[in-house]
């Protein structure tokens, strides 16, 4: 900033003396140069050649400085030195340089040295059209009286302004095309061109409240530039409408007894004027008589005609009243119009039920069309209003059925009844008039159904399977059979007692089983050996107590659970005198694992209560004998030594795996002996012990064959009833004998969709325990063979 100041003081200290030295000297070359150019030219436009002009010679012109003296940084214009061309420096703006419409003239110094000479140089500055002609306001708003008479002129306030100047300023003005003004113009001279609107025709704001104008201002370019602004004339309500009835006539129904405040109907009317002249207020005509007046009255706000009187048709059918709408303007307009009011009788009596005759109970087995009761109803209305028509409220199986005398109706059966589903019915009658709208009363009664012996009794299950342990207490109750009778009194009462027909009848007769009439608790007067029955049915058949009675009868399956009540029985050794004792000899040089013997034992109870363990109880070594617990074999754990003793006595204890167990024992000599001297007693013993196992073979033998026989029975009987009976149910046992020692036991039977298997000592792999049966009955899978597996 420093730097600038000092330049422009030495510029400005140079040309005050320059200039002195040419007023001093005398030596001066005055001349004067015109040009014309138009305003927003872009920089560096020459405007002319001052060089040429001036007669100065191009090439001396930078030696001789060459420029334009200004006292502004920011001077419009700047000579070339090359050239000698007076260029434009920066973009003018007539507007903002001279206002007004004048010319406008920028006088500009060219100073040369050597000699030193100052030129004139005027520059005119033209105007373009670069602006358009534009209002101080976006719209103009005023009020003009619907009234007012055609010819009247309102000149608009808000005139254009317009920068440039003579043909390009506002020239004229246009006003969109309407029915109701057109555009006059003033011209003021200096202050431009003034808009006029004339009124050509009378307005009506009830047609159009309000007109919107769009005025625009042209000026005189090419092309040409304007400006607009909207214009809204809003016009102003006279009292000129007279109030209208929205109707042209009016007629309403109204009922007699109409409560006091009922509105009969609402009038309406409107005027097309606004403010106070368009208020409406309703009154009674000025003719109305007294006797309207004292019934009627019509609210002055609503236009609602209300009842104040009591309306009575037997008095007068009709009334015609007079309504008159006012406005409230300073000079108010009247308009009458007549109501017409005619009474409707109205239906103010209820129908009357009476019961002239009635059975209040009905049998369930009572034939369609019967009659239960007999009804009569009046009106006191006439016409339609003591047209009485009646029905039920609710579906029932009964029907009214209309009697040859009026108002006359039979109540009768129309579908078959049932005591089980309903005793009772609650019938609703229902009396309604054909009245509009119309009256209605309801009388109840109730019709009760008598039960017939028509349901046989129920069992709650089919057949009924129960599961007994043996050894129960003769005469004490088993278990209960129970059907249910869905009638009541003395038809639903139930007996039982037990058939005893067919071939369970000897079975039935063998442990005494009875039933108890009433409770129908089952009562064995024996006890059930497992060993000997292990399951049975029969029938109980219940019975009801009425005329004629009902009977059902169901099958009741009975399994006997088996109890430990067998103690094992010892098959080997066994002695002479029947004594579990035996005596066995070996060689002293057997091995470790040498089989001495095997004891083997017999429990005829079945599951766990027949599965048989083996323990030594007494044994004067027990490192030199083993005993296997499952199948009884006795081993040598070890061999012989010289001091072992020749003589061992070894007791053994069977137990079965009953709750409480029962057990017996078994007592076996080992003699050791040398080798010799057991060849020897081994060929007498081979010969006594072949007659004993001869005989034992032979029984064995007899054994399986029977029990072969009976399971070919088994199965043929099983086919047979598997054939002859729709359920699932069937009962059948069979009995297998392996025998390794301990003797081994197997029935199967199938329940519904369920077998199972009362096995002995071993079970199978994959059975079931079914719980509540007492460890003795398991559920097999499914695999339809005939024999158990132990």
């Amino acid at each position: 900033m420093g730097n600038e100041r000092r330049c422009r003081s030495s510029d400005c200290c140079w040309f005050a003396f320059q200039f002195f030295l040419l007023l001093f000297f005398g030596k001066q070359a005055l001349a004067e140069l015109r040009y014309s150019i138009p305003e927003e030219m872009k920089e560096g436009t020459a405007v002319g050649n001052v060089a040429k002009d001036l007669g100065l010679d191009k090439t001396s012109l930078i030696d001789r400085r060459f420029r334009v003296v200004s006292g502004s940084k920011d001077a419009h214009f700047e000579v070339n030195s090359d050239n000698g061309a007076l260029e434009i420096r920066r973009k003018i703006d007539r507007e903002e340089l001279c206002q007004g419409s004048g010319a406008c003239l920028m006088e500009l110094k060219i100073l040369v040295e050597n000699p030193l000479e100052i030129h004139y140089v005027v520059v005119e500055i033209t105007d373009i059209n670069d602006h358009a002609p534009s209002f101080s306001e976006k719209e103009q708003q005023f009020e003009i009286a619907e009234n007012t008479p055609p010819g009247t002129r309102f000149e608009l306030h808000a005139a254009p302004h317009d920068p440039d100047v003579g043909q390009f300023s506002v020239q004229e003005y246009k006003l969109t095309l309407n029915d109701h003004f057109r555009l006059e113009v003033k011209d003021r001279g200096k202050d431009g061109k003034i808009p006029i609107l004339v009124l050509l025709k009378t307005l009506d704001r009830e047609t159009k409240k309000s007109h919107t104008l769009l005025l625009t201002a042209v000026d005189g370019g090419k092309p040409s530039k304007s400006g607009t602004i909207e214009i809204t004339v809003d016009v102003l309500d006279v009292n000129d409408n007279m109030p209208i009835f929205h109707e042209d006539t009016y007629s309403v129904l109204l009922e007699e007894n109409a409560p006091i405040g009922t509105t009969i109907i609402k009038v309406n009317a409107s005027d097309l004027d606004e403010g106070s002249n368009g208020e409406i207020t309703f009154s009674l005509g000025k003719n109305v008589n007294s006797r309207i007046r004292e019934l009627f009255s019509v609210d002055p706000n609503t236009g609602e005609i209300i009842v104040q009187g009591l309306i009575d048709f037997e008095v007068e059918e009709s009334y015609e009243i007079d309504i008159q709408a006012s406005d409230k303007g300073s000079a108010p307009l009247r308009t009458d119009k007549s109501v017409l009011v005619n009474i409707v009788d109205v239906n103010d009596n209820t129908p009357h039920i009476e019961v002239t005759s009635f059975s209040r109970a009905i049998p369930e087995d009572a034939r369609l069309g019967t009659t239960v009761a007999i009804i009569s109803v009046f009106d006191k209305d006439s016409g339609l209003n003591g047209k009485v028509i009646c029905s039920f409220n609710e579906d029932v199986p009964f029907t009214l059925s209309p009697s040859t005398q009026d108002n006359m109706y039979a109540i009768v059966t129309k579908s078959f009844l049932d005591r089980e589903k309903q005793s009772v019915y609650e019938v609703t009658i229902v009396a309604r008039d054909a009245g509009v709208p119309s009256l209605s009363s309801e009388k109840s009664i109730s019709i009760v159904v008598s039960d017939v012996n028509d349901n046989s009794p129920e069992f709650s299950a089919s057949p009924h399977t129960y599961y007994i342990t043996e050894n129960n207490s003769p005469g004490a109750s088993l278990f209960s059979v129970r059907a249910s009778d869905r009638d009541e009194g003395d038809n639903s009462r139930v007996s039982y007692h037990i058939s005893r027909d067919g071939k369970e009848n000897n079975k039935l007769h063998s442990f005494n089983l009875n039933i108890n009439s009433e409770s129908g608790d089952i009562v064995a007067l024996k006890s059930f050996d497992f060993e000997t029955l292990k399951t049975f049915q029969f029938q109980v058949v219940a019975t009801d107590s009425g005329t004629p009675s009902l009977s059902n009868n169901v099958t009741v399956n009975v399994f006997i659970l088996d109890q430990n009540d067998n103690a094992p029985v010892i098959l080997y050794p066994v002695s002479s005198n029947g004594s579990a004792e035996g005596v066995e000899e070996i060689p002293r040089n057997v091995n470790a694992g040498h089989l001495v013997t095997k004891v083997r034992a017999y429990d005829a109870d079945i599951g766990y209560n027949g599965w048989l363990l083996f323990s030594l109880q007494e044994v004067t070594d027990h490192s030199l004998f083993g005993l296997d617990r499952y199948t009884g074999q006795i081993r040598t754990l070890r061999s012989f030594t010289e001091t072992d003793e020749a003589e061992h006595k070894l007791v053994i204890l069977v137990k079965d795996n009953g709750n409480v167990s029962l057990s017996a024992t078994a007592t076996v000599i080992v003699k050791v002996v040398e080798p010799k001297e057991a060849f020897a007693a081994s060929d007498v013993k081979s010969a006594t012990k072949v007659d004993e196992e001869d005989n034992v073979t032979f029984y064995l033998m007899i054994t399986l064959g029977s029990v072969s026989v009976l399971f070919l029975i088994s199965i043929i009987v099983l086919i047979a009833m598997q054939c002859s009976k729709t359920t699932d149910y069937t009962s059948k046992y069979l009995q297998e004998t392996n025998y390794d020692g301990t003797l081994c036991h197997s029935i199967q039977y199938r329940s519904g969709d369920k077998r199972y298997m009362l096995v002995g000592p071993r079970m199978s792999i994959g059975s079931t325990i079914v719980p509540g049966s007492h460890a003795n009955t398991l559920v097999l899978p499914d695999r339809r063979r005939g024999s158990g597996e132990c």
